[in-house]
This record gives structure tokens, C-alpha cells and sequence, in this order.
């Protein structure tokens, strides 16, 4: 089998894929018998080509599981956290823009009492 192209497998349905991903495994194992078996040099050289082709059928699948997954989830108000944005625990940790402008009321107060002075210099 020659090397998939993943766009290719991109327009494929599930069952397709899933299909194909069978095919796969069963040829690799066919040629892992004839590794064994003492095959031709072609056959030992083709199993890294279909391992290859295994990965990117993986790849893809759960690429699409992930972006159904996302497009479920898009205006829900929890999120699972494999599916929210990898940021770092401090990031993670911050307050919200909302959280950090809220101002007790004694801030207010002395905010409105005793504004901060503007001095104008006369040219």
C-alpha cells in the first residue's frame, strides 16, 4: 500500500476510517510474519510506511473527535479541561477583568471624596 495522504483522509467519514485503519492493522501484520518468516527486503522496508499510515489515521480520528467535541461544548458554560485553552497554572489562577475592576465600598467612597488632584501649568 503507498503512503496516505492525511487531507485526503481528512474528507473521509468515521466508518471510513475506521475501515481503513483495519486494513492497516492487518497488513502489518502480515508483514510482521514475514519479518519472521525471513520475507523480501521490500516487505521489511514497507511495515515502516504502514505503521506510519496507522498514526495518521489515529491522528485525524481524534482530530475530528475533538473538534465535534469543541463544537458541542462551544456555548455551554463548563467546558471539560482537555478542551479548554492551555494556558500556565498562574495564568490559570489570575482573576478575571471583571474580578479585578470591583471596588469595595470604601474605595468608592474615598475615590469620590478625594479624587486625584489636576494641576494645569500656565504658559
Amino acid at each position: 500500500m503507498a503512503r496516505i495522504k492525511v487531507h485526503e483522509l481528512r474528507d473521509k467519514s468515521k466508518i471510513d476510517l475506521q475501515n481503513q485503519l483495519q486494513e492497516l492493522k492487518a497488513e502489518l501484520a502480515l508483514l510482521r510474519v514475514a519479518k519472521v518468516t525471513g520475507g523480501a527486503p521490500n516487505k521489511l522496508s514497507k511495515i515502516k510506511v504502514v505503521r506510519k499510515s496507522i498514526a495518521q489515521v489515529l491522528t485525524v480520528t481524534s482530530q475530528k473527535q475533538k473538534s465535534a467535541l469543541r463544537e458541542a461544548y462551544k456555548n455551554k458554560k463548563f467546558i471539560p479541561l482537555d478542551l479548554r485553552p492551555k494556558k500556565t497554572r498562574a495564568i490559570r489562577r489570575r482573576l478575571t477583568k471583571h474580578q479585578l475592576s470591583l471596588e469595595t465600598e470604601r474605595e468608592k467612597k474615598k475615590e469620590m471624596y478625594f479624587p486625584i488632584r489636576k494641576y494645569a501649568i500656565k504658559v
